[in-house]
Parts: structure tokens; C-alpha cells; sequence
């Protein structure tokens, strides 16, 4: 524990006298907006955060998080009566008309197809009003204060989330690779029954054609949400996720929230994998300590002003056997007093017990005959 302690307080104070700036003051158009550093969640500004807001179709990043979770790309959605003809933007989808999971979410996310959400929420439960409940259910796991009556954000009473939540959401769908690559996706061409053409797909969210590094999410309006965006972009390493609700200048309210966080933040990586961090003593064993390295990286967005240091949790002393990979303590990312970012820290080899039958056998192992007979 000792050398733990040592390796400790050297982070804490690197950083708590790591002199610099506050980030830059900024001011955002919107009712209610929110930038986070998509790795750690961390949040880097907040307006009106916490405020519920109608979300309009950015509702449908959860509708496609849901459907990527319980379904699979190639599975046939069937549109009902009830999807075919859904008022506000549509793929037009005829009745008993069948798409791909993979095809349904390109119309969902790029066209915002309604008719689309409402084939993809009864295909996984049945009705809407059961997907309704899957889908608060899920935004509860996230922590994220929502609450969804319509699997496409179309007007509703009691439809409305938080800036906030609507970030922690797109934070979780951007964590599944098809997702990914559905909302970055700027154009595509999907089957079309009831007509002599494909349906061609044009992405409604500018930024991936205007903005440099930009990576989705998902645009909405409606007339009591006015214009939402949730928009992600990737710099450096570093991936930023934003909200901006009711906000008339939508995309250029996030390009300004975009660069004013690539301006103040980078991406700090204070614990590689693999990194050796400490030795704990082994008692009963062939070595008298093991070296003990993190499982994962520790990163996350700062500034030059934030205090951040790496705190571990370690066992003083281990009693042999110990197996390689054996998780033995952890370490804690903590940035002004929050933990953003943890990892185990696992036992770097492995440490065989000291018994007679051990020792005889590593004895013969590498006793002189065994080359004589050779």
C-alpha cells in the first residue's frame, strides 16, 4: 500500500497545481442546451439542462437504441395499418409492406420516417404503447429523465425529455458500432414495393457536410418542440455529444457549442491498459510481490484548469496462488472531485503458491539430466 500511496499522491499533485485558464464563457440560442464529453459523460456546459422539453423526432435516436439492442439487422419489420399513413415526415410505407431492420432504421434516422418508428415499436412489442414503456424503462437505466409516449417524438401530451437525458441516450447508441454508422450515413437507397423506384435517403443533419469531424445524431421539429438537435462530432480522439432544444439557429448554435469545446477541452489519458501502476506482496508464493496493471484506459475531456488525479484502491497484500489477470483493486479517474472514469487493476502475472510438490516439480523442470538425455 505504501508504494500505491506514493504513485497517488504524485498524480493529485501533478494536476491540482497544473496552473491555466477556465474555459471561455459561451452563450447558446436555445431553451435548453448541454455539451458532454461522449467518453466519460462528463458534462462541459450546461443551459437549462435538467429542464423536461418536448425532443420532437431526436425521440427516435431511443426508438433505434431499443431496436439495435433486442433486434437484428436483417430481421423483416412488417408495417401495419397503423404505420402506413402516420401524419408528418414519412418513407411512405404501403400497408404489410416488409423492409429489413437495417433498411427501417436508415428510413428512421435519415428521412425521420414516423411511419418507420411506428413499424419498428410494434414489431419489438406489439403496440406503441408497450414500446412506450420499453423505452422509459430504458432512459430510467441511463438515468436519463424522460418520459416517451410515441416511439417518434410527433407532439403528445406528457412527451418530453431533459437536454441532458437526450445526451446520456445518444451517448449509449453511439456506443454500438450499426448505430454509428447509420447516423453518419449521408445518403442511401433502400427497396421501394409500391412504387417503380428505390427510396433514396437524403440525412437531414447538416453537420456531417458542414462540419468537420462531425459524426450524427439526429435532427426533430415540431411545432411545440420547435427545432432540436443532438449532433456529435470527433476531434483528436476526443468525441463531443450536444443537445440543443427549441433552438431557431439549430446548427449553427452547435457548431459554436461544437468548437467552443474543441477549443477548451482535450482528451487526457492519465492510465493506459496494461500500464504497471504498483507491486502488492504476495505471502506463501514463488515471488514475494506481483505487479499490478489496469484493465482499461482511464481518459476523459479537461481543461487546463481542472484538478484530476488517479486514485486506486488495492489490496496491502495477496496469498499465493495468484492467477494472472486476477482483479486485485481499482483505479478511479477524478476530476474536480468527481470519478469520471474507472478500470480494475488485475494481478500483471501469476504467482505460484510455495508448497513442496511445487517446488519438486520446478525443481525437475529444470534439473541438468533432463538435457543430458537429450
Amino acid at each position: 500500500m505504501r508504494r500505491y500511496g506514493v504513485l497517488a499522491v504524485w498524480a493529485i499533485l501533478f494536476c491540482v497545481f497544473w496552473d491555466g485558464a477556465l474555459a471561455e464563457e459561451i452563450t447558446v440560442a436555445a431553451r435548453a442546451a448541454i455539451l458532454i464529453d461522449g467518453e466519460s459523460g462528463r458534462a462541459l456546459y450546461a443551459l437549462n439542462a435538467d429542464t423536461r422539453c418536448p425532443v420532437a423526432s431526436t425521440t427516435k435516436i431511443m426508438t433505434a437504441l431499443l431496436a439495435l439492442e433486442r433486434c437484428g439487422l436483417d430481421e423483416i419489420v412488417t408495417a401495419s395499418d397503423n404505420a402506413s399513413g402516420v401524419p408528418g415526415t414519412s418513407i411512405y410505407l404501403g400497408v404489410d409492406e416488409q423492409l429489413t431492420m437495417r433498411d427501417m432504421l436508415l428510413g428512421l434516422m435519415l428521412r425521420s420516417g414516423n411511419d418507420a418508428a411506428v413499424a419498428i415499436a410494434e414489431h419489438i412489442s406489439g403496440d406503441t404503447e408497450r414500446f412506450a414503456q420499453l423505452m422509459n424503462a430504458r432512459a430510467a437505466a441511463l438515468g436519463a429523465d424522460a418520459n416517451f409516449v410515441t416511439p417518434n417524438g410527433l407532439d403528445a401530451p406528457g412527451h418530453a425529455a431533459t437536454a441532458r437525458a437526450m445526451a446520456l441516450i445518444a451517448r449509449e447508441a453511439l456506443s454500438i458500432e450499426a448505430f454509428r454508422e447509420i447516423v453518419s450515413t449521408q445518403r442511401a437507397v433502400i427497396p421501394w414495393r409500391d412504387s417503380e423506384y428505390s427510396r433514396v435517403l437524403v440525412n437531414k443533419n447538416r453537420l456531417l457536410r458542414e462540419y468537420e469531424g462531425a459524426t450524427g445524431v439526429k435532427t426533430g421539429f415540431t411545432s411545440a418542440a420547435g427545432r432540436c438537435l443532438v449532433f456529435s462530432a470527433k476531434r483528436d480522439g476526443m468525441e463531443l455529444i450536444g443537445v440543443v432544444l427549441n433552438c431557431g439557429g439549430w446548427f449553427e448554435e452547435a457548431k459554436k457549442l461544437l468548437d467552443w469545446g474543441f477549443r477548451n477541452y482535450s482528451r487526457a489519458v492519465p492510465l493506459r491498459a496494461g500500464a504497471v501502476v504498483a507491486e502488492v506482496p504476495v505471502a506463501g508464493g514463488f515471488e514475494n510481490s506481483v505487479a499490478v496493471m489496469a484493465g482499461g484506459e482511464l481518459a476523459a475531456a479537461v481543461c487546463e484548469a481542472d484538478a484530476w488525479s488517479v486514485e486506486t484502491t488495492l489490496a496491502e497484500s495477496l496469498r499465493a496462488p495468484v492467477e494472472q489477470g486476477a482483479r486485485v483493486g481499482a483505479a478511479r479517474l477524478v476530476v474536480n472531485g468527481e470519478t469520471l472514469a474507472q478500470t480494475d487493476l488485475l494481478a500483471a502475472a501469476r504467482v505460484e503458491k510455495l508448497d513442496l510438490a511445487a517446488a519438486l516439480t520446478r525443481t525437475l523442470a529444470v534439473w541438468p539430466w533432463r538435457d543430458a538425455q537429450k
